[in-house]
């Protein structure tokens, strides 16, 4: 079985070390190379996994004004912990997003895992930058992923997110359930495969669908106004664009993943959100 060292001491990386086999945590530095070169040789994996990077607090607007803490760890932080990754002849799985896609795609299934992407956003413009590399070397992996959703209450998890807001924009979207994403990454460490993989859900995340169905299983007296894409830049309550975007992620299959479908997925999620929540 192969040793796993998970980078990043967050939301994901926490739930990576704690749910992937044979897998210890480090909370070094990825863009301090003597740090990373110091865990390396402490653990000795055989596959790392890079859960760190910046996404803003409380989310990625944070990131329009902090720009070199953002470029440090979504760009030089993955490009140094792939290269000292590739002296020690170690796997590298780095957790991209697939915010870095922009509006309706060029295919009628969704963005691929070729399609040039179109980021606004600084913070989807780094991870962007960081893929255009990284998707190019034979001892790296891309788990690309979109707004996670878990089955327990946590400030990054969506269901939490749209939860608190009173102003939800009506749009549709690809998303990541987390337990998933864990299955997904559990393969990859097992085959090492190269290149860019989209980890989403098969289907299709309604903001709107996922806001009744917390009103369902969680909230009955929830309430939430929907409005239009666009709508929260115009009323000045976000400063950077969202991303909105459907991906594919028939890629999978090539590694023997098959991920539920969204509606499926995301109600099992909401059910135990349910039961974490009592």
């Amino acid at each position: 079985m192969s040793r796993v060292l998970v980078f990043g001491a967050g939301y994901l990386g926490r739930r990576l070390s704690r749910d992937l086999p044979n897998a210890v945590s480090s909370a070094a530095d990825i863009a301090d190379a003597p740090a990373v070169k110091t865990a390396l040789a402490e653990h000795r994996p055989d596959v790392v996994v890079n859960a760190a990077g910046k996404t803003g607090k409380p989310n990625v607007d944070w990131c329009e004004t902090h720009q070199s803490e953002t470029y440090r760890s979504n760009v030089i932080g993955p490009l140094t912990l792939a290269d000292a990754c590739a002296a020690h002849g170690v796997h590298l799985v780095h957790l991209g997003s697939g915010c870095i896609f922009y509006g309706p795609s060029p295919s009628a299934g969704g963005f691929r895992e070729d399609d040039f992407a179109n980021p606004i956003s600084f913070y989807s413009r780094t991870k962007y930058a960081a893929d255009l590399v990284l998707s190019k070397l034979a001892h790296v992996a891309i788990a690309r992923l979109r707004m996670p959703i878990d089955a327990t209450p946590h400030p990054r998890n969506l269901i939490t997110k749209l939860a608190g807001y009173p102003v939800v924009v009506d749009v549709e979207n690809s998303a990541t359930v987390v337990q998933d994403l864990v299955t997904a990454v559990a393969r990859m460490v097992e085959v090492k495969p190269s290149g860019v993989f989209h980890v989403v859900n098969p289907g299709i995340l309604r903001h709107r669908d996922l806001i009744a169905l917390y009103r369902e299983l969680v909230d009955p007296g929830h309430q939430a106004e929907l409005v239009p894409a666009g709508d929260l830049l115009k009323r000045g309550l976000i400063q950077a664009a969202r991303s909105n975007c459907l991906l594919a992620s028939d890629r999978l299959a090539d590694i023997g993943v098959q991920l539920r479908p969204m509606d499926v997925a995301l109600r099992d999620a909401m059910e135990h959100y349910a039961q974490a929540s009592e």
